[in-house]
């Protein structure tokens, strides 16, 4: 059976706003389900203040600038907004109307973008433009109208992430690793005043970086979070673009989900995203942690996904939620709760994109040749190359999005799982172990999770396949040898360096290398004499050593360091062929 309407409208009866924004910011469910219209009437809005408003009593000075409108060459610090007039060129126009520079006045998406020209959300990413990508529409999955709503395979959650990347993003990416689980991530380009997330000074690069390779689905929440009904065309067909525009330069391709702010999309809206080339997608479970914040206050959230939780099946319903990685409880709280649910109710975690049944090489379109960062060091974060190159989409996508089934079980490490190790349980017997998501034995008991042992996982009956060949690993498919890298993770991928390759993270020795094993990755015949396996990373004509069977990686790039990043292995980009694999 498919949940009722009624049902739904009542778990948004308990919510409020998820943003707040000019009057506008109830979700909105347009058309797929009914959502009742007087529920805007009963519940009215809810405003946040912005820093602004507290930091801005209106002094002498200020009272006698709001007598008048300001001329838009001097308006530094007077009132603005409309019927007052605008800031000077630069400057920003805070939500309660005051001119300045300062962060509570141009954050978006509160900065007034049609007086301050200064706002965050007027200002353009550099990168190439993808205006004039072609739009090609591929698959079945609506393009632009009236929306989506829903999955169509029962059984699947799909988790997304509105507003991000933010502080607290690494850490709840920590989180989805430990229990095999997989997300869909809106992104904003530009809000809260983070700054732009393809500025390679800040975290955002390698956390988008990560986000893709780990298997999650990016999308797009348009560049500053504006309200599309309080825009014009032009605004809005910009706010695509440049989040387009930031993400291609970090990526090297863009996606073709997004999800509209406030959930607000009215026709030209819709138009705009069907040019496009975007699907727009919604939700039908929305737990509220936006809302709730708090450390009390989080448990209304915990209820609303209990009674969804009480009220379904996964042999017939399925569920798109949405959270928002820009709040604590939600992160360090709410997610671990409705991780250990969702799978202790045999749910399985995927992405949009799986929950709709849409191939992965739909998700994002091939973005233009330009400037692509590299992934930098976690040691130093600002240090960053840039290439010219024509990227394919099938080569960007990472081939761990397609895995096979697999009867290896993780274990979540103990710095992001709060909930006890037990031995003695009942366990569920039908818990369904599918594609891509690694399904953990949870108790019959929600908030508990058993850690099976590490011999458990040793000690399996091997069958041995052959050597991976989309870089998934495990059950009788192993990594030696690989251009994926020589050690098989915890959740069936192919990788290097500690997640992949540590004992304690889970590295599974019988389908590659584990380090501090005796045995070692195998090693590929250098192409020319006297070059020697990489044991320390290095390779190329200096150090004369090969990426082949090394556990650094496959591939020998530009810099003369071994990898398996997408950069790193292109040819076009300085892959040395002599010394390891070249895409």
């Amino acid at each position: 059976m498919r949940l009722s309407s009624t049902f739904v409208a009542a778990l948004f009866g308990l919510t409020a706003a998820h943003g707040d924004h000019e009057g506008q910011h109830i979700p909105k469910l347009l058309g797929g389900r009914r959502f009742l219209a007087e529920l805007r009437a009963r519940q009215g809005t809810t405003a946040h203040s912005s820093t602004a408003a507290r930091a801005e009593p209106m002094g002498p000075a200020r009272r006698q600038h709001s007598l008048h409108s300001r001329q838009i060459d001097d308006n530094i610090d007077g009132r603005c907004g409309p019927g007052v007039g605008s800031c000077a060129p630069g400057y920003c126009c805070s939500s309660e109307g005051w001119c300045g520079k300062a962060k509570e006045y141009c954050s978006a998406p509160d900065c007034q973008i049609n007086y301050g020209s200064g706002c965050d959300g007027n200002k353009k990413p550099d990168g190439l433009d993808t205006f004039s990508i072609p739009r090609t529409k591929v698959g079945k999955i609506l393009y632009g109208g009236a929306g989506i709503y829903e999955c169509v395979r029962t059984g699947d959650i799909a988790l997304t992430f509105d507003d991000g990347p933010y502080l607290y993003t690494n850490d709840l990416l920590d989180k989805m690793k430990s229990y095999g689980a997989k997300a869909t991530f809106f992104l904003t380009g530009n809000n809260l005043g983070k700054g732009m997330i393809n500025d390679p000074s800040t975290i955002y690069p390698a956390i988008l970086r990560r986000m893709h390779a780990e298997g999650h689905q990016i999308a797009s929440h348009t560049w500053s979070h504006e309200n599309a009904s309080q825009m014009t065309n032009t605004q809005f067909t910009n706010q695509m673009i440049w989040n387009e525009i930031a993400i291609n330069s970090v990526l090297g391709f863009f996606p073709t989900y997004m999800r509209p702010p406030y959930s607000i999309c009215e026709r030209n809206c819709q138009n705009i995203l069907a040019t496009l080339g975007y699907h727009t997608i919604y939700f039908d479970l929305d737990t509220a942690g936006y809302l709730n914040d708090g450390p009390k206050q989080i448990q209304t959230s915990k209820n609303i996904w209990d009674q969804a939780m009480r009220t379904s099946n996964p042999d017939d319903d399925s569920f798109l939620q949405i959270e928002h990685d820009i709040h604590q409880q939600v992160v360090y709280n709410l997610t671990d709760y409705i991780l250990t649910s969702l799978f202790s109710h045999g749910y399985r975690a995927v992405t949009v994109g799986e929950c709709l049944g849409d191939p992965v090489e739909n998700w994002y379109r091939s973005g233009p040749a330009g400037s692509v960062s590299t992934p930098t060091s976690r040691a130093n974060p600002g240090s960053t190359t840039t290439a010219r190159t024509t990227v394919s989409i099938r080569t960007i996508v990472s081939s761990r999005t397609s895995v096979s089934t697999r009867s290896t079980i993780p274990f979540p490490t103990t710095r992001t799982t709060a909930q006890p190790t037990i031995r003695t349980t009942t366990i569920r017997t039908t818990v369904p172990i599918t594609t891509r998501s690694v399904i953990q034995p949870i108790t019959t008991t929600p908030t508990l999770i058993i850690q099976p042992t590490r011999s458990t996982i040793a000690t399996r009956p091997v069958s041995t396949r052959g050597p991976s060949t989309d870089g998934t690993c495990g059950n009788g498919i192993t990594c030696s040898g690989t251009r994926y890298g020589a050690c098989c993770s915890a959740f069936g991928y192919c990788g290097t360096g500690d997640d992949f390759c540590a004992p304690g993270n889970g590295c599974q020795g019988s389908w590659g290398y584990c380090e501090g094993s005796e045995s070692q990755p195998p090693v590929t015949p250098p192409s020319s004499g006297g070059v020697s396996v990489s044991r320390d990373g290095r390779c190329g004509a200096l150090s004369m050593q090969t990426c082949s069977g090394s556990t650094f990686g496959s591939c020998c790039g530009a810099d003369n360091t071994c990898s398996t990043t997408t950069l790193g292995c292109l040819a076009i980009l300085g892959c040395q062929k002599d010394y390891g694999y070249c895409v």
